[in-house]
């Protein structure tokens, strides 16, 4: 048993906060409440002066597993996603071969289960990613698949597209859209404006973006799956959203906490370290992107955590893949973007990083009640660190080297404390 004492216990399911205690049994939350004392032999930590909440669930990151396991696997994603306190992830099916197949599918949960958090995957929605014939999506569905997406290339078939929503709606499995329309792109990786004229390159336009959120909201009228427009840039899209959720509310949205928090001088100032897809925009579009998660437009912050090897991001601009990792700087960013500057309370940016997510994809987690899941974070939202040394195998991030509010001191999983800044 463990028994967390004297924290500040934030609940974004209810919205409830207050000072109480928290008692986790055979993996769940049996008591919550103040002043809980037993007499039996129990594993306490006080956490007077810190708040507590759900483990922070990510349904958007990448762990190269199997194929490109020099950049992250399964095992080191898990350590640097409990370092960010996060107890839940859904991963992404662009690894080699793809998660297009039973196979691949059953190897990516079974090394899930070996780790210390609940690790979930989505499975590819093309065969091959090629975008032409659909995976078969019911088996893939009953292996456990918690939903589909060919991340990292758009659907271009609206055919295709529009099968697959039906598939997804009978199967009652969320659908992820990565939204660039190649024809509006010659560079990708770097917004086509200010900073791709600072390299002398041609970019990525923003039609990329809006043109692909136009069409399939378009097709999504009529159809009750959930459909989520990932990793969002542009304030048009962010509209787009925004009228679409007026008449169907089965279309929802994510945002990065780069895209949040940065624009395209990041690129100009880090070079490949801020590159990545979609690209980072102008001003206008990251405080589009903070009001859409003000007004619920968009519900879900997630990181698009996508290591790569420094060999990789030491190529030039052109040829470095895009992406950066988030895991372990996600939850800080939110409190110093969104909750100190005032967009949101520390229970609405929580909602977004644990309960909202978990939610889309159907999963037991993202909030703090008798009899739910003994899934938590212990954190201070004063302190400050400084992000250096990374439990990811990789750290292709423009985030290193600066001071960061809100440390995490324990993340604990199933009522086992996966990571502790003590020890």
């Amino acid at each position: 048993m463990l028994l967390i004492k004297n924290g500040y216990v934030l609940d974004p399911k209810s919205g409830k906060e207050g000072t109480a205690d928290i008692l986790v049994k055979d993996e769940r939350i049996v008591r919550l409440g103040p002043g809980i004392e037993l007499k039996e032999d129990v594993q306490v930590i006080d956490a007077a002066g810190k708040m507590v909440a759900p483990g922070l669930v990510d349904v958007h990151v990448h762990f190269r597993d199997p194929g490109f396991t020099h950049k992250e696997d399964i095992a080191t994603g898990s350590k640097a996603a409990a370092k960010g306190g996060f107890t839940t992830v859904v991963l992404m099916a662009n690894t080699r071969p793809p998660v297009d197949n039973e196979e691949t599918l059953a190897y990516v949960l079974q090394r899930g289960k070996e780790t210390g958090i609940h690790v979930e995957t989505c499975a590819n929605i093309t065969i091959g990613m090629k975008g032409q014939a659909l995976t078969d999506m019911e088996r893939l569905a009953e292996m456990g698949a918690v939903g589909f997406t060919d991340d990292g290339i758009p659907l271009l078939k609206e055919d295709v597209v529009k099968q697959a929503m039906d598939q997804a709606e009978k199967l009652g499995k969320p659908l992820s859209f990565h939204e660039e329309n190649p024809a509006y792109i010659t560079n990708n990786g770097v917004n086509a404006g200010k900073a791709s004229e600072y390299y002398g390159i041609k970019g990525s336009d923003r039609m990329a973006e809006i043109d692909m959120v136009r069409r399939d909201i378009a097709l999504a009228k009529g159809c009750n799956a959930d459909i989520s427009i990932q990793h969002i840039s542009t304030k048009e899209a962010v509209d787009l959203v925004r009228q679409a959720r007026k008449t169907n509310r089965h279309i929802y949205a994510e945002a990065t906490p780069h895209h949040f928090t940065l624009t395209e001088e990041a690129v100009i100032s880090h070079g490949s370290l801020a590159k990545m897809n979609p690209p980072l925009r102008e001003e206008e579009d990251r405080m589009a992107i903070i009001k859409g998660l003000q007004d619920g437009t968009i519900g879900i912050i997630a990181t698009d955590h996508a290591p790569h090897s420094p060999e990789e991001k030491g190529k030039s601009l052109t040829e470095a893949p895009s992406g950066i990792i988030g895991l372990e700087t996600s939850l800080s960013l939110g409190v110093r973007e969104l909750v100190e500057k005032g967009y949101l309370s520390m229970n609405e940016l929580l909602s977004r990083m644990s309960y909202q997510p978990a939610m889309l994809y159907h999963l037991d987690a993202g909030y703090l009640e008798e009899g739910g899941p003994g899934d938590l974070i212990i954190f201070d939202k004063n302190e400050t660190w400084t992000p250096t040394d990374y439990l990811s195998k990789s750290s292709n991030t423009p985030f290193t080297g600066e001071s960061l509010p809100c440390r995490i001191h324990y993340t604990i999983c199933g009522g086992k404390i996966v990571y502790s800044r003590e020890q």
